[in-house]
């Protein structure tokens, strides 16, 4: 299966791990652009914008989505949040819902101001458990 992995950057080390699990099972791995950098801490934070507009990153992650068979959120806890899924991954959710394609949550939807949206697009939880991850081969 060709799974786009999404998640607040601020995970990029976990998103790292993820791939190396997910690609020794078989899967094709898609991660954000910059994702080793960001590992790294080599790029500051505050250009993020800069970087998503000279690179077409918002466009780019939806082309990389549309070719994908799911996507797979990374909602680590952060920001004083149990399973954090910022701005970006609820937008990826949207481009993945509106294209059709699974929805995995590693875990459960937090409690947001957009936790509604995020239910109505049933994406399924995976409760920290990657095996769980379903569908057929690359």
């Amino acid at each position: 299966m060709k799974i786009v992995i999404c998640g607040s950057m601020s995970f990029a080390k976990e998103m790292l791990e993820t791939r190396k699990i997910l690609e020794a099972q078989g899967h094709q791995i898609v991660i954000p652009r910059f994702t080793e950098e960001h590992a790294r801490q080599l790029l500051p934070k505050s250009e993020d914008a800069d970087r998503k507009r000279e690179h077409d990153l918002i466009r780019d992650y939806y082309r990389k989505i549309l070719e994908s068979d799911a996507i797979l959120v990374l909602n680590y806890d952060a920001n004083g949040i149990k399973g954090y899924i910022g701005g970006n991954s609820f937008l990826e959710m949207g481009f993945a819902h509106v294209l059709h394609k699974p929805i995995y949550l590693l875990y459960p939807i937090p409690q947001m101001n957009y936790t509604d949206e995020m239910r109505a697009m049933d994406p399924m939880i995976l409760h920290g458990d990657l095996s769980r991850l379903h569908g057929k081969g690359p």
